[in-house]
């Protein structure tokens, strides 16, 4: 089962948290055991599951890749200057798994999925789940 999420990004970089949507799809697949994909569609996007206690993870996560891939030095700037995003989408990765257990998503208590922003802000951001059931 595929389901895809589409969602709006309000700036150029931030986490947004995706987990409430992933869980639908789910719960909708209503799948016991299995395995799920998070995929984001794009190439300055990137999936990272990442703690949700309070803003202060997601910021340190986003100063963090600012300060080790910045803005404005690099060869493919000259084409569009987000050189920077290509660099830390690649780096985080387009998708995560997560196993499926007695229904639920595998995560543990402190664990989100996020949607990192790296080229923002965009109207659209495609993320597809695929569910897939083990036999």
């Amino acid at each position: 089962m595929q389901v895809k999420i589409t969602i709006s990004t309000g700036k150029r970089e931030g986490l947004y948290d995706i987990t409430k949507d992933v869980r639908n799809a789910v719960k909708e697949a209503s799948i016991d055991t299995g395995t799920l994909n998070v995929y984001v569609q794009g190439a300055t996007a990137a999936i990272m599951i990442q703690e949700n206690w309070d803003q202060s993870v997601q910021n340190d996560v986003i100063n963090f890749l600012q300060k080790q891939i910045p803005k404005g030095v690099w060869e493919h700037d000259i084409q569009d200057g987000n050189a920077d995003a290509h660099l830390k989408a690649g780096l985080v990765g387009p998708s995560e798994s997560i196993p499926i257990i007695n229904g639920s998503m595998g995560l543990s208590t402190w664990q989100n999925i996020f949607l990192c922003e790296f080229d923002g802000p965009r109207t659209r951001r495609n993320i597809v789940v695929t569910l897939t059931k083990s036999s």
